[in-house]
């Protein structure tokens, strides 16, 4: 969701250019054919990747930890791992997925993924990561090189991450910015969540119009005139309930394809703030306990941990330097994309609604030449 403007100029193709374009499935494995261009020639190149190697990604950008401020960095989202066994329900993809376990052939899905691809390419420090560079140029699979778990995971399996969690913030800066965090995500969550019922309920209005119309034609019958009238009028109404079937399955399409994708990267967006900004709290925690511990300290060792205590308080004031770039450009950015996003299913929407509109009316004439008659 962050843009920037540095990041071609350490990768060795454009970040820009990413793109996945074809997806195929053995079992339980889903392939991803990722194909991106050069910088310094015209000649492209394409990978085959699997989930595991996304993950080994993301495992290695957490773990660059003698980067300066890393830890005040939002790091794009990578998407959850799609369930492809048959033995799982739609009930649960939905629940682990939410709109990227809908639409035909993992579109969606890897629209999602092209966008965490995109997102990383371009972010003006994670991009020099060398493993990204790796992981889109080489023709060897990254993944059976096992990512080390950062520290970041780590931190969010804290026991005492509630507690962490509610401290209070000294910066009023970062304090609104997680009161902010905590209602976006909330409404975020429920915002998806309701699109995602509508388009659930588009499709099932979608499949019982198709039930009808198919059940209108078993209401044909040739026996007689009055027969043959009844079964002009249920072929037309036939004809009517496949149009409005189309329409509703065009209109899921389009809130599935713009909007939907939207918010789900909007929300998956919020909860990798609500990470970093969680990571900020620990060291700040941590700042304070040092500092308790400084006072009490005595002789030698209180020179010993006055030298801590600076060295920490370097560390945190480096990762709230990072982390208030980060929100800037977040807030920036995300305003952008949503919009961009809306536009898309707002131009998608109307096309649609002015090509059933006509539609309608065709068959509106066609019943009306038929009563003529």
């Amino acid at each position: 969701m962050m843009e920037g403007s540095s990041a071609e100029e350490a990768l060795s193709v454009s970040a820009s250019s990413i793109r996945i374009t074809d997806v195929t499935q053995d079992g339980d494995v889903l392939t991803f054919a990722i194909a991106s261009q050069k910088l310094d020639s015209s000649a492209g190149v394409c990978v085959f990747r699997i989930y595991e190697d996304f993950d080994w990604l993301q495992q290695s950008l957490f773990s660059q930890e003698n980067l300066p401020g890393l830890q005040g960095i939002i790091f794009p989202p990578l998407p959850s791992k799609a369930l492809t066994s048959q033995s799982n329900t739609q009930t649960k993809a939905l629940k682990q997925l939410g709109f990227l376990a809908l639409g035909q052939d993992w579109q969606s899905y890897c629209k999602a993924m092209e966008f965490y691809l995109q997102q990383v390419a371009a972010h003006p420090t994670l991009c020099k990561c060398t493993a990204l560079d790796s992981f889109l140029i080489n023709y060897e699979s990254p993944g059976k090189q096992r990512g080390r778990k950062g520290i970041f995971n780590r931190l969010s399996q804290a026991v005492e991450e509630m507690r962490k969690e509610s401290h209070k913030d000294v910066d009023n800066f970062f304090q609104n910015e997680r009161n902010k965090n905590t209602n976006l995500a909330a409404l975020s969550k429920v915002a998806t969540e309701k699109l995602l019922d509508v388009v659930m309920t588009e499709q099932k209005l979608a499949l019982a119009c198709g039930h009808f119309s198919t059940s209108l034609h078993l209401c044909v019958n040739q026996d007689d005139a009055a027969a043959v009238a009844f079964s002009k009028v249920c072929l037309k109404l036939s004809d009517v309930i496949e149009a409005v079937k189309q329409n509703f399955e065009k209109v899921a399409s389009n809130s599935l394809s713009t909007l939907g994708l939207g918010l789900d990267l909007e929300s998956r967006y919020q909860e990798a703030e609500k990470e970093m900004l969680f990571r900020r709290t620990c060291k700040l925690i941590e700042l304070e306990t040092v500092k308790k511990s400084t006072e009490k300290a005595k002789g030698n060792k209180r020179e010993a941990m006055e030298a801590f205590q600076k060295a920490v308080e370097k560390e945190f004031n480096l990762i709230s330097s990072v982390a208030k770039q980060e929100i800037e450009r977040f807030h920036s950015s995300r305003v952008n994309v949503l919009k961009n996003f809306l536009i898309g299913w707002c131009e998608l929407q109307l096309n649609t609604a002015k090509e059933f509109a006509e539609f309608y009316s065709q068959h509106l004439e066609a019943c009306r030449n038929m009563y003529s008659e």
